[in-house]
């Protein structure tokens, strides 16, 4: 049998853009021919994957997955929503949400073996999409965990179990019971989707965002015309309603609409028997910060009826 080299699988990966283990497994099955190995790929379709890699996909779902103390989300884009629908898309996100429970960072996920394929992540990725016949990525992940607690997720616009467009994780740091603290944590996400806190709490917002926001309402205020002692004044009442509207622990609770978080926080510790304390939060909006493209319609349609 002919030896693979490395170079060999890099040169028909840049030939072809199908997956590391694709690539090694064509040039078996070819006995090292490079050329017989991309007409294998591209018999596979594996090949075609390459050709979407250019297309903005901005759509796709969010996934999470909870194991006790710790808790994981992912975001896997295509280009339309249509994909989000497909039955096999929704089972490679729910894998992959499961299998961020015990990788720190994207770059491992991609590189951990995807079950029952004898492929990566990455490649499983690569074989989706010359499979489904969209560009599609595996963008961004966090992973929260507590060594005491629990970590509590909510998915809003859920299109299947633990799938949709938002995915909330947040981690209560507590030696109260689980289950109880599970409930607190799962309203706590799901203000997290709606209020979109920037910040944990007025300790970690950092110097520089708090001096920019200070230089802004203090030359708000002047325009006043008040003496700066009363410009001082003003400018702190109004930085209170900035924590209020930024910071998790400072912003009122979605769910009653009337109470601060930092005072939910101390009635569930007075309900469960023990401190309760969020130790952090992430909140995943599926395409957030992907520059989409903006398409007319009705113009392709007039397009195409030229041609």
């Amino acid at each position: 049998m002919a030896e693979i080299s490395a170079g060999l699988v890099k040169e028909l990966r840049e030939k072809t853009g199908a997956g590391m283990m694709d690539c090694k497994r064509a040039l078996t099955e070819t006995q090292g021919d490079l050329e017989g190995a991309v007409d294998w790929l591209r018999k596979k379709g594996l090949s075609a994957a390459a050709k979407k890699a250019g297309r903005v996909a901005a759509e796709g779902l969010v996934g999470v997955a909870v194991k006790g103390n710790i808790g994981a989300v992912v975001e896997v884009n295509a280009e339309t929503d249509f994909v989000a629908r497909n039955e096999v898309f929704q089972k490679f996100v729910a894998t992959v949400a499961e299998l961020a429970l015990t990788h720190v960072d994207i770059d491992r996920l991609k590189a951990a073996p995807y079950p029952g394929t004898g492929r990566h992540v990455a490649d499983e990725l690569t074989h989706l999409i010359a499979t489904i016949g969209e560009n599609m990525s595996l963008r961004r992940m966090a992973r929260l965990h507590v060594a005491h607690g629990v970590v509590a997720a909510y998915v809003h616009n859920a299109v299947a179990p633990d799938l949709g467009k938002i995915g909330v994780l947040v981690a209560l740091d507590s030696e109260g019971a689980a289950e109880r603290l599970s409930g607190v944590g799962r309203q706590l996400a799901m203000h997290v989707a709606a209020a979109k806190p920037s910040y944990l709490d007025i300790g970690s917002v950092p110097a520089g965002d708090l001096a920019r926001e200070r230089d802004v309402l203090k030359e708000q205020a002047k325009t006043s015309g008040k003496a700066d002692a009363v410009i001082e004044k003003m400018v702190e009442g109004r930085l209170r309603k900035f924590y209020e509207e930024t910071v998790f622990a400072e912003q009122i609770f979605v769910i009653d609409n009337e109470t601060k978080v930092a005072k939910v926080l101390d009635a569930a510790a007075k309900e469960i028997g023990a401190p309760v304390k969020i130790a952090a939060y992430e909140r995943l909006a599926l395409g957030e910060g992907i520059d989409k493209e903006q398409t007319d319609f009705a113009a392709e349609v007039a397009a195409t009826l030229k041609h």
